[in-house]
């Protein structure tokens, strides 16, 4: 039995091996662990933190790091939740294997992706799969702090289904009014309506969600291509990056420098870039902050174009050679865009570029 934390009570430190005391499912190859050392000792860390379980799986231990998906507010216990990736190791033998009762050895926490001493402004969260583990944490903090959070909350899946902490997010936003939460998914699951969005976070749907994002402080978790794709957005709508913090699946930062330096490439407005239409034969030399669209109208080039912000796909064309940045809103698929195709009127040139037009 372990004994509940006192006033007196130590904090619990790595010297200690900590006990699975609850494992709880959350979604298709989801679950949470909740563990406690055996001294009832209490657990001192900041919310977004992870832990490094030393896991005995077949054929020798592996060291693997968690985000702490519990509120550092409640500290007599702390909990991960874990979502088996294809070919995972440790999270595999950790779903099949671990069971109240059991105890392991964890070192840390540790981990510079963090709310601030003191989090009292404005956030937007943004996660993707269970890069949502360390939002929960910083969600559940700021509502259990007892003051009214000022939080954005947009959680991305495959399907509905998949959406872990769903239940808990909603309970916490129907009691605190300051808590807005969005859901993307992909896909239906069979056999319930889904009213909410659909597709691919984008520029539309974030301006929809969370109207005054300029003014936040962002927090990102997710696989690495999601977390790009978020950069991208924030970028072409002008965010100030340095407002902007990010948490990898790969592996998690453990200098400032790491959270806060991106190889993304932005448009800049000095930056000189060229255009070739390839079937008139005419160029232009142009800005990077410049669109294909814009520079083949002044070219007197016939392009069709319907939106203009990377939605309806009409002004779609093929990109022979060069790079763009692209920031579109669903108007091309993942397979036009391996067959060179672009949106000219959400597409950068960077250096030289040319096109089928």
């Amino acid at each position: 039995m372990i004994p509940m934390p006192t006033a007196t009570t130590p904090v619990w430190t790595d010297a200690e091996p900590l006990e699975c005391v609850a494992v709880l499912p959350e979604a298709p190859d989801v679950k949470t662990f909740a563990f406690r050392p055996p001294s009832g000792g209490t657990f001192v860390y900041k919310a977004g933190q992870f832990i490094t379980l030393d896991l005995p799986v077949p054929g020798g231990n592996v060291q693997r790091t968690y985000t702490i998906s519990s509120s550092p507010v409640t500290n007599a216990y702390l909990t991960v939740t874990v979502k088996a990736q294809p070919g995972s190791v440790g999270t595999r033998w950790m779903l099949d294997h671990l069971t109240p009762g059991m105890q392991i050895r964890a070192y840390g926490p540790a981990g510079l992706f963090h709310l601030p001493p003191r989090p009292e402004g404005k956030y937007l969260f943004i996660s993707a799969g269970s890069g949502v583990t360390p939002m929960m944490s910083m969600a559940s903090t700021l509502f259990e702090r007892g003051e009214s959070p000022d939080i954005c909350f947009v959680q991305c899946a495959k399907r509905p289904l998949d959406l872990i902490f769903r239940r808990k997010l909603e309970f916490m936003a129907g009691r605190a009014s300051g808590l807005k939460l969005h859901f993307v998914v992909e896909d239906s699951d069979p056999y319930e309506v889904w009213t909410g969005y659909r597709g691919q976070l984008n520029q539309l749907m974030l301006g929809l969600m969370c109207n005054d994002y300029l003014e936040r402080d962002v927090y990102c978790c997710g696989p690495e291509g999601f977390m790009t794709a978020v950069r991208e957005i924030l970028n072409s709508l002008g965010f100030d990056m340095d407002r902007y913090h990010q948490e990898s699946f790969a592996a998690p930062a453990e200098t400032q420098a790491e959270m806060t330096e991106f190889d993304d490439v932005v448009p800049e407005d000095d930056a000189k870039a060229e255009i070739v239409f390839a079937k008139s034969g005419k160029s232009v030399v142009c800005r990077e902050t410049d669109t294909v669209l814009q520079m083949a109208r002044a070219q007197h080039l016939p392009i069709p174009s319907g939106c203009t912000f990377g939605l309806c796909g009409t002004c779609k064309v093929r990109k022979l050679s060069g790079e763009v940045v692209m920031v579109h809103n669903g108007g091309i698929t993942e397979e036009e865009i391996e067959d060179g195709y672009i949106l000219a009127c959400c597409s950068n040139p960077i250096g030289r570029v040319e096109v089928e037009l």
